[in-house]
């Protein structure tokens, strides 16, 4: 199916989602293009929604004083390409021509400096907490509107954080979104995912985990 969702090849940016663009970027490295998508989990301060923190600090502007979690994040210079709220609002921050600084210190086949060639996203949640539907649905439109603008991205390459930094990153229901956002493009939002449960991509099925499934070349179990 098309994904509502479009992408402005010529300034990379999301039409009609809300821009709150951040100082924390720059230029890829020469020749270099967008190969994966990495899919973030986050909160602030941890295990709260909503609220403007998110925004402060991909802009820089996180007031230490607020929050005791805050304290050492304020000074921390990071940025995503753009974040899904709970309710599915997207909001963009670095044009997915331009290097977010969202993966750290990270690996991927081989290859190290993953913000190279590399597209974050981050949807708002915790470990334990699951994703929302609206959330689902959109993760899976703008993965498809990523790939039908940039030929370089393929649907074989897209990753939680925990995957391109193990032991440093844990992102776990990352791993559930992906499988269904991937659902989203191939069978529409109509089916939700609260009901299924889907294992860790790279673990082989244990357990409750008896039903292999694919969806845009990324396997996942659901029961």
């Amino acid at each position: 199916m098309q994904s509502p969702l479009k992408i402005e090849p010529a300034t990379g940016l999301v039409a009609g989602v809300r821009q709150v663009l951040s100082p924390h970027f720059d230029a890829r490295p020469a020749g270099v293009l967008p190969e994966l998508v990495v899919v973030h989990g986050i909160s602030l301060p941890p295990g709260e929604f909503g609220g403007p923190w998110i925004d402060r600090l991909f802009t820089g502007d996180l007031p230490p004083d607020v929050h005791p979690f805050f304290r050492d994040l304020a000074r921390v210079r990071v940025s995503a390409h753009v974040l899904i709220r709970r309710d599915g609002a997207i909001v963009q921050y670095v044009p997915f021509g331009q290097r977010a600084w969202h993966a750290g210190q990270s690996h991927y086949r081989g290859r190290a400096a993953c913000n190279d060639f590399s597209i974050g996203i981050e949807l708002e949640g915790t470990d334990d907490t699951p994703y929302t539907d609206p959330q689902y649905d959109q993760l899976g439109a703008l993965v498809e509107a990523l790939l039908a603008t940039y030929p370089s991205l393929s649907s074989d390459h897209i990753v939680g954080h925990s995957d391109v930094a193990p032991g440093r990153k844990t992102d776990r229901n990352t791993e559930r979104s992906l499988v269904c956002g991937m659902r989203h493009i191939v069978d529409g939002p109509a089916k939700p995912c609260d009901a299924a449960i889907v294992c860790p991509l790279r673990d082989p099925p244990v357990g409750e985990c008896k039903k292999s499934i694919q969806y845009g070349g990324l396997a996942g179990v659901l029961v």
